[in-house]
């Protein structure tokens, strides 16, 4: 039997409808896993690896979700068991990738390159686009652009702020985008005194407190990964008194959430949530 134009377009909508109603995810994308949730398509999630979850995803610890290792140590075997039809990973993961396509197809959301919003926005949308969500998406991102917009304007004419990452009890200088991009806060000047490691194809700049002082910014941000990752947590007291030891004893220090800023960011709940510890950190 032939069918009818319009009843061959409602076979196929129907028929893709389906498909993605039955979408299975596997995320190993914190931010992935708070953009499905933001755009109510988190039914979809069957599977996220539960080591070191950040406070604000915790709900997601519970039995209805299948355990899949940690970010950098995949369960390949609950990979399978839990049959995702799709499997989302950032940079940290990239080395298994051919794995994990052995199991389901993979969709690579990191964020790379320079214009961090812009790639931000086209993942929320591609993410949208195959749950047949692209109008929620599109409504979803029109509230963050207002809340960023609005944080932008409050934080205008702040003076130049120092973003460092804290690993093993040392200071590493970040150019975190959202702090610079999104936010749109200005670095100060780096000086000389602050060297340039090479370690294989990354660049880490390790920051003393002699350098710290010569920029003497009012405040310091501190990404934690050690006490993100279950190491020991960045030492206040210790890095208070090497500051006033070198001249840099009125900078302001604020940790940020360790879990929020070093393993997840890049989803609309995250990105909105260190938008609004940044304002915050600068306006107390």
């Amino acid at each position: 039997m032939k069918l009818k134009p319009a009843t061959l377009i409602a076979t196929v909508l129907f028929a893709a409808t389906t498909a993605h109603a039955g979408e299975r995810i596997v995320s190993f994308d914190h931010g992935s896993l708070d953009t499905l949730e933001e755009l109510g398509l988190n039914e979809h999630i069957v599977a996220l690896p539960k080591q070191a979850l950040p406070e604000y995803l915790e709900r997601y610890a519970s039995a209805d979700y299948a355990d899949v290792g940690g970010l950098r140590t995949p369960d390949f075997e609950a990979i399978r068991d839990a049959e995702p039809s799709l499997i989302l990973i950032t940079g940290r993961q990239v080395e298994w990738q051919q794995t994990f396509e052995e199991i389901a197809p993979v969709l690579n959301t990191g964020l790379d390159g320079s214009d961090y919003l812009g790639a931000f926005n086209e993942n929320v949308r591609d993410l949208a686009a195959r749950l047949d969500a692209a109008a929620e998406a599109e409504s979803a991102l029109e509230r963050l652009r207002v809340h960023i917009e609005h944080a932008r304007e409050t934080l205008a004419g702040t003076a130049p702020v120092l973003v460092a990452t804290h690993n093993d009890g040392n200071l590493i200088l970040s150019s975190h985008p959202v702090m610079y991009d999104v936010l749109g806060l200005t670095q100060p000047e780096i000086p000389d005194s602050v060297p340039s490691l090479e370690r294989g194809s990354r660049i880490f700049r390790p920051l003393s407190a002699e350098a710290v002082a010569e920029m003497a910014p009012e405040t310091l941000l501190i990404i934690d990964r050690s006490g993100a990752i279950g190491g020991d947590s960045v030492d206040l007291d210790t890095v208070r008194a090497a500051f006033a030891e070198a001249g840099a004893e009125e900078t302001k220090l604020v940790v940020l959430s360790p879990a929020l800023w070093y393993l997840s960011g890049g989803g609309l709940q995250s990105l909105s949530l260190q938008i609004d510890e940044v304002v915050t950190a600068l306006q107390h």
